[in-house]
C-alpha cells in the first residue's frame, strides 16, 4: 500500500475531537495496522475518547525507550469531507487532517515496519483523542511515559518548509464563572446581582493584570443570562492564554486564582480547562543529534520554538529532550486550505526509520 493509500484510508473516516463513535472507527484501524507494522497494543479508554498506546519491543539495543507523540483527533466535525473532499494533485494532497496529523502517522507505521527486522530501542507511541482541545485526559499518560523516556520525538507537523520544533509557548484554556442573584429587572433589580455584569468586570481587571507582561489573551466566548427581564444569575468566559516565560505564566494563572468578587453578593471562581506548560528548550543535544542523522540521508534541516502547543509542551517542561515538528510538511492546518506533500510522507518516513534504526539516536 502506498503513502497516499494509506493516507486516503484514514481521512476517509472522519475523526472529530469529543466524538466517541467516530474515533472508535478510527482507533480500530490504526491499531490493525499498528500491529501489522510490529507494535503490541493497548488503550486508555475515555468516556469522549480512548488514547492509543504502542509498544515496539528493544532489539540488541538496551536502555530507556524512546517515546513518540502524535493524536488523531482533528477539529474536523463529521460530514466535513463532503465540503472539503479528498484531493491529490502533483504533490499537493488535501482533505481534513491529512496534515494535522494523519500523514504523521503513515509516515510512523512505515518507518516501524523498515526497521522492525534490525536492531533499534523500544519505542513507545502515545496517539492522543483529544491534543485539539489542549489533551485535557491524556496529561498524566504523556507525564508518566516521558518520565522512562530517553527522548520524546513529536509527530505534529513542521515549521513552514519542514524544519523542527525546539520550545512552544505555554497554552491555557481557563473559565471564568459568575453566580449572581436573579430578581425582576424593573420591579425590583436591587435585589439581584447581575452575574453578567460582574463578570465584565471581572474580565476588565484580569485583562489589566495580563497586560502588564507579554501573554497573548483571547476571550474566546461569553455566555450568560437568559431574559432583558430578568437579572441574570449566570455567566462564564473561556479564555485563551499563551505564554513564552514560565515566570509570566505562574504569575497571570496566580492572579486568575485570586479574583475576588466586585459586587458583595456575587461569586467568582476560576478553573482551568487545560494546561500546557511553557516548553523552553534548555538543552540542544537531541537536535544535533537529528541534524546530523537528517544530512547524513541528504535531509539537511533545522529547528527552532514554535507559537503553537501540543502535547511535546508537557514533555518538555518536565525537562526531558524533547524535539516535535516531525510529521510531513504541508501548511493550512485548522484551515480549509489544509495540504500535505506526498513527497515530504515519503522523506519524513525515510528520517524516522534512519532516527530509530540501527544507526540512530541513542
Amino acid at each position: 500500500m502506498s503513502f497516499t493509500e494509506a493516507l486516503h484510508r484514514y481521512v476517509a473516516v472522519e475523526s472529530p475531537t469529543g466524538d466517541p463513535r467516530a474515533l472508535a472507527a478510527l482507533a480500530e484501524m490504526l491499531e490493525a495496522d499498528a500491529a501489522r507494522a510490529g507494535f503490541s497494543t493497548a488503550r486508555e479508554p475515555h468516556p469522549t475518547g480512548d488514547h492509543l498506546i504502542w509498544t515496539l519491543p528493544a532489539r540488541d539495543v538496551p536502555g530507556e525507550p524512546i517515546l513518540l507523540l502524535s493524536h488523531y483527533d482533528t477539529v474536523w466535525p463529521v460530514g466535513t469531507l463532503a465540503e472539503m473532499p479528498w484531493s491529490v494533485e502533483d504533490d499537493v494532497i488535501r482533505g481534513p487532517g491529512v496534515y494535522d496529523t494523519k500523514s504523521g502517522i503513515v509516515a510512523l507505521l512505515a518507518a516501524a515496519e523498515r526497521i522492525g527486522g534490525g536492531p533499534h530501542p523500544e519505542l513507545r507511541v502515545i496517539v492522543v483523542a483529544d491534543e485539539e482541545i489542549g489533551s485535557p485526559t491524556a496529561g498524566d499518560l504523556v507525564r508518566a511515559e516521558a518520565s522512562r523516556a530517553r527522548a520524546v520525538l513529536g509527530l505534529e507537523p513542521p515549521h513552514p518548509g519542514g524544519d523542527l520544533k525546539t520550545g512552544r509557548r505555554g497554552s491555557t484554556r481557563a473559565r471564568i464563572e459568575v453566580t449572581g442573584i436573579e430578581a425582576h429587572a424593573a420591579l425590583d433589580p436591587d435585589a439581584g446581582v447581575n452575574a453578567i455584569d460582574e463578570l465584565i468586570d471581572q474580565l476588565i481587571r484580569f485583562r489589566a493584570a495580563v497586560g502588564q507582561r507579554p501573554v497573548l489573551l483571547n476571550t474566546g466566548t461569553i455566555t450568560g443570562g437568559g431574559r432583558t427581564n430578568v437579572v441574570a444569575g449566570r455567566a462564564h468566559a473561556d479564555l485563551g492564554l499563551r505564554f513564552v516565560d514560565p515566570a509570566d505564566e505562574e504569575a497571570v494563572l496566580e492572579a486568575l486564582r485570586s479574583l475576588r468578587p466586585v459586587r458583595e453578593r456575587g461569586q467568582v471562581s476560576a478553573r482551568l480547562l487545560s494546561h500546557r506548560p511553557t516548553w523552553r528548550a534548555a538543552d540542544d543535544g537531541l537536535l544535533e543529534q537529528i541534524k546530523r542523522i537528517a544530512a547524513g540521508i541528504g535531509q539537511p534541516l533545522d529547528g527552532r520554538p514554535a507559537d503553537g502547543a501540543a502535547d511535546t509542551n508537557t514533555t518538555g517542561a518536565l525537562g526531558r529532550p524533547t524535539v516535535d515538528g516531525l510529521a510531513p510538511a504541508g501548511g493550512g492546518a485548522h484551515a480549509r486550505t489544509e495540504w500535505v506533500s506526498a513527497a515530504s510522507i515519503a522523506s519524513r518516513a525515510d528520517l524516522l526509520a534512519a532516527l530509530l534504526g540501527p544507526e540512530g539516536l541513542r
